[in-house]
């Protein structure tokens, strides 16, 4: 499992900026985000590479922060790569809520952040079927 930092941010201009700036500041690298946004606000979906570090700093900053337990797979980086784990996830009754692609330099194959209903299960599920799940330090230090 991967800890990922979710917060919300105001739609304001300069609000993510402030946020990246903060985090910077801090020595903290962001690895992986997604950014979904409405007229009023935005979820901010962050993998750094100091999940605690960073909900303090955030906190300490006036962000209101959770961390989120993610996980992060290794899929081949071909066609119909992605659509074959998550078919094995389907057929085991998986649901995933949402999910975000990040680059990494552990190989040639794409990287996938996936949040769903039961981690532990869909760990079991990927690691049975020969898909690699990438462990927390992994994932922070690429």
């Amino acid at each position: 499992m991967v800890k990922q930092i979710s917060l919300f941010l105001e739609n304001k201009k300069g609000r993510l900026a402030h946020v990246c700036r903060v985090l910077g500041d801090a020595g903290i690298n962001i690895r992986a985000l997604s950014l979904a946004d409405t007229a009023d606000f935005g979820v901010l979906r962050l993998i750094v590479d100091d999940p605690a570090k960073t909900n303090k700093v955030l906190s300490e900053n006036g962000f209101v922060a959770s961390i989120t337990d993610v996980m992060a797979i290794q899929v081949p980086d071909v066609p119909g790569g992605l659509a074959d784990a998550l078919e094995k996830m389907d057929k085991a009754g998986l649901d995933v809520e949402y999910m975000y692609a990040f680059i990494g330099t552990a190989s040639q194959d794409a990287l996938v952040i996936i949040r769903v209903d039961s981690i532990e299960g869909a760990v079991e599920i990927m690691e049975g079927c020969g898909i690699n799940v990438l462990k927390e330090e992994q994932v922070y230090s690429l």
